[in-house]
Parts: C-alpha cells; sequence; structure tokens
C-alpha cells in the first residue's frame, strides 16, 4: 500500500480529482473545500523566481506546481513552490508524499492572506513539513515557520521567525541564507494584520 492509498477518500476527494480546471487557474483541495484561484501577479512570479534562483540544485530540486499528498487530512494544496531533497520522492505521479518534503513557499497574493497565514499553515504543520516559508509582497515580509506539531485543525507551528525585505532569511534545512533584497511589493493593496 502506497502512502497515496492511506488517505482519507471522500467524494469531495473524487470530485477534485475529476475537476476540469479552466486555463489560466488553479484549483487546491484545502480542507475538503475546493478553491480555485487566477494566476499569480508578475511579483509574485519574480519572487518565486528568485528564490528559484538562490537554492543549490546539486542539493534541492524546486518543484512548482507540484500537489502534495498529506496522510489524514482531505486536502491536496499546490505550493507555490515545493523543496526536497534532490531525486527523492517518486518517479512519477500527481501527488508528492509529504514526508519527502523539506520546505514549502507560498508567496501571499491579495486574495490569499488568511489561506496562507491560516489554513495552509494548520495543514501544513499536521502534514509535519519542517519548514513552511509565507513570502509577503503586500507586507514586505517573509515569516519563517518550523517545527511543526499536533495534527488536523489544530495543528501549528511552534517557532514563528519575521524577516523584514531586504533582511536575510536563514534556511538553515537548505544550508543559505535567502536575500531577500530583490523582492518586489504589491503596489495599491490594503495592509493586514497577519501573521
Amino acid at each position: 500500500m502506497t502512502a497515496v492509498d492511506d488517505r482519507p477518500i471522500t467524494h469531495i476527494v473524487e470530485l477534485f480529482e475529476d475537476l476540469e480546471v479552466p486555463e489560466g487557474f488553479k484549483a487546491e483541495l484545502l480542507r475538503g473545500e475546493i478553491v480555485m484561484m487566477a494566476g499569480p501577479d508578475l511579483v509574485h512570479n519574480r519572487i518565486v523566481l528568485r528564490v528559484l534562483r538562490q537554492i543549490p540544485d546539486q542539493e534541492w530540486d524546486c518543484l512548482q506546481t507540484q500537489d502534495i499528498d498529506l496522510l489524514n487530512e482531505t486536502s491536496e494544496p499546490q505550493p507555490d513552490l515545493v523543496v526536497l531533497e534532490r531525486d527523492a520522492g517518486p518517479d512519477s505521479g500527481r501527488l508528492l508524499p509529504a514526508q519527502m518534503i523539506t520546505v514549502l513557499v507560498e508567496v501571499v497574493s491579495k486574495n490569499s492572506v488568511d489561506r496562507d497565514y491560516g489554513v495552509k499553515r494548520s495543514i501544513y504543520a499536521a502534514g509535519g513539513i519542517p519548514a513552511y516559508l509565507i513570502i509577503d509582497p503586500i507586507m514586505a515580509q517573509c515569516v519563517l515557520l518550523t517545527e511543526p506539531t499536533g495534527t488536523g485543525e489544530d495543528a501549528e507551528y511552534r517557532v514563528q521567525s519575521i524577516y523584514k525585505f531586504g533582511e536575510s532569511v536563514p534556511l538553515d534545512l537548505l544550508g543559505i541564507e535567502l536575500d531577500t533584497s530583490e523582492f518586489g511589493t504589491l503596489p495599491n493593496v490594503r495592509p493586514h494584520r497577519r501573521p
């Protein structure tokens, strides 16, 4: 039996897996709710590119548009960036087992603030993801979450560190200091109160 076989299969999971997503959109299953969103902003894509360029590809695989399999969760999120040891994980398949992942990155958009800081934080902690990095071009900050604990909706990260754009973010698990000095911001977007 594979890890994918162990996750709860419900009507919503079957519906999600058969969903035809219009071009230019992406869909995620988050705690039994199907969430569809438009393609990302140029600021978002440039931030992801600048992160990618700093992670040594001799040691790490950085995957975009990769669906994640979280045991015991009715969730199939698609983070902006998934980092795992080079050549780790299965050779093929749509779902990457959460236990293979070292770091997940989400870049906040004006419509994803609550999901990225809220439900995804809990989902990724429940999945045992060692580090979750939220890059927020609205507030010009990065929030690094480590040491996941708990299960289900009560899951949380024990350690939260906040870095303003321009400061380096120590990604110890990857052996790098992430330079944020070239991360852009989203103009004309109302500030929020997260994390």
